[in-house]
């Protein structure tokens, strides 16, 4: 009986391990046609012309939302499952951050899901295209993001010059395309930390985004 218990509680924890480490993958490693079910939030005035997690100011009533996960610049489509109503937006912020809801949508975006009143939803997230800079890191370097190119590339040729080899990226913010300085993909905070405190030293600004 002993050795049959004892069998048992082997299999188990293995079933347990390979269940837990297969949705820590899920959870954590979204990517094109990842698909999640849950409850949706929005977020409004309160952070409206704050700095989001991509780095430029939040718009309440422009399309975006917030994820814990997936990487920033991602576009997913968002469900309302109560009504069908469906909106493509970005991901440029993180949270949300209470209890179990897996997305904060912007109040424009909440608008088109017709979530406002009710405040909360549930919803299907579906990846749908995953930003072509993403390397698997957690966490890069900005130094600017600009409306002009030019601006961006002689801020690339700056730091290039210290023997780094910066990214000029083009994104469309808020229906504007802005052009951002980024370097890196780190895996870990103290990383960036380390190298954003030696661009500072040489004087150069730039602070530590998420992915």
């Amino acid at each position: 009986m002993r050795s049959r218990s004892i069998s048992r509680l082997s299999c188990f924890v293995v079933l347990f391990a390979g269940l837990l480490f297969n949705g820590c993958a899920h959870q954590y490693r979204p990517g094109p046609g990842w698909v999640e079910t849950g409850i949706a939030s929005w977020y409004g005035e309160d952070f409206h012309g704050k700095p989001t997690a991509q780095g430029e100011p939040y718009d309440m009533y422009g399309i975006s939302a917030a994820h814990k996960t997936i990487p920033l610049g991602s576009r997913v489509r968002v469900t309302n499952l109560a009504n069908g109503n469906q909106v493509i937006v970005p991901i440029n912020d993180r949270g949300p951050f209470v209890g179990d809801r897996i997305i904060d949508m912007s109040y424009g975006a909440a608008q088109r899901l017709d979530m406002v009143d009710a405040g909360l939803a549930r919803v299907r997230v579906e990846v749908l295209e995953m930003p072509r800079f993403y390397s698997g890191g957690r966490y890069t370097l900005q130094f600017g993001s600009f409306s002009a190119k030019d601006n961006a590339r002689r801020l690339a040729i700056m730091i290039e010059a210290r023997g780094y080899t910066p990214n000029i990226e083009e994104a469309v913010v808020y229906g504007n395309t802005v052009y951002r300085v980024r370097l890196g993909a780190f895996t870990s905070m103290d990383g960036a930390k380390n190298l954003m405190q030696s661009f500072t030293s040489q004087g150069i600004t730039c602070y530590i985004v998420g992915l």
